[in-house]
């Protein structure tokens, strides 16, 4: 078993992936800027390289998940500073510790990487035409990718680069900078009114499907390679429908929604190629979105006592 450092380790997908990779007996300990009250969490921002260097000149890691970020697009606008210190500066205070203690590890980008393309996104669609990206969450996400590409090449680091797609599930907590799925959720529960773009289409993963595939990294681990990690592709799906769905779980009325003509600044479909992680990470997702949301609910009941 692989002792594994998870920055980010209390976020979202950090919890869920910790609980996944010590499901399989790996040692994992956690950093995150939250506070933690057990012994294998270690309070810690990526941004700054002395509190990073004291993690490691105590432990040895085999991998590190590097999920650590500010979240975003338009957590990205508001909070830009947050935003360029974490995902970029923090990615290189990992580089650097990357390149002297020669963990591997597993970085997390975003599918938001492929900005204005509109076509089937493979992870070469960069290799091969100039994307723009429509945002700074995803031109952060994109400059993080280069610098774990230039450590390669310079320093022989090995990195795997991952980029989820529209993960949602329990132990994402409500803010107004989320996606579509805990921002529709909440609000349906608290009775506020919230907005349906229409016509926009997303692939949605349930975060205990991500989490098995991110955790099978370990087991196939190849330096260089770059994966889309999302739902099938044939669960794309309306946004609509991702509101329908809740409202009828809920027994409510779309009263208090209002509907709007595609949303300004973002891509109107995304059509993500998940073949390679099949391939190489055996990603197989099992729960689509008529049973990931309810279960999703159910959590968002019970911590915000609905």
């Amino acid at each position: 078993m692989a002792k594994i450092l998870v920055t980010g380790g209390k976020g979202f997908i950090g919890t869920n992936l910790v609980a996944e990779l010590r499901s399989r007996g790996h040692e994992v300990i956690t950093c995150d800027i939250l506070h933690g009250e057990e012994d294998i969490h270690i309070r810690a921002d990526v941004a700054s390289y002395w509190q990073m260097e004291r993690i490691f000149e105590k432990h040895s890691f085999d991998y590190v998940y590097h999920l650590a970020a500010e979240y975003g697009r338009w957590n990205g606008e508001d909070h830009y500073e947050n935003l360029w210190r974490t995902n970029v500066i923090g990615t290189k205070n990992i580089l650097r510790l990357q390149e002297k203690y020669r963990f591997r590890q597993i970085f997390f980008s975003s599918c938001e990487v492929y900005g204005d393309y509109d076509g089937v996104m493979s992870e070469d669609v960069m290799d091969k035409i100039s994307i723009k990206q429509m945002n700074d969450y995803a031109i952060s996400k994109w400059a993080g990718e280069l610098q774990v590409l230039n450590s390669a090449e310079m320093f022989g680091t090995e990195t795997v680069r991952v980029r989820p797609l529209n993960c949602y599930g329990p132990h994402e907590y409500y803010s107004s900078y989320r996606g579509v799925i805990p921002i529709f959720v909440y609000r349906a529960l608290m009775d506020m009114p919230y907005t349906v773009y229409m016509g926009h289409k997303r692939i949605f993963d349930y975060v205990e499907d991500t989490c098995r595939t991110l955790a099978n990294i370990v087991d196939n681990f190849i330096p260089g390679e770059v994966y889309n990690i999302g739902g099938r592709e044939e669960w794309i799906t309306d946004i609509k429908y991702i509101s329908d769905l809740i409202l009828k779980y809920l027994g409510k009325s779309d009263k208090l929604v209002t509907y709007k003509e595609a949303e300004p600044f973002t891509t109107k479909v995304k059509k993500v190629d998940f073949s390679k992680a099949r391939r190489d990470l055996k990603h197989d997702p099992k729960v689509p979105i008529e049973e990931g949301i309810p279960r999703y609910i159910e959590w968002m009941k019970k911590v915000y006592n609905r």
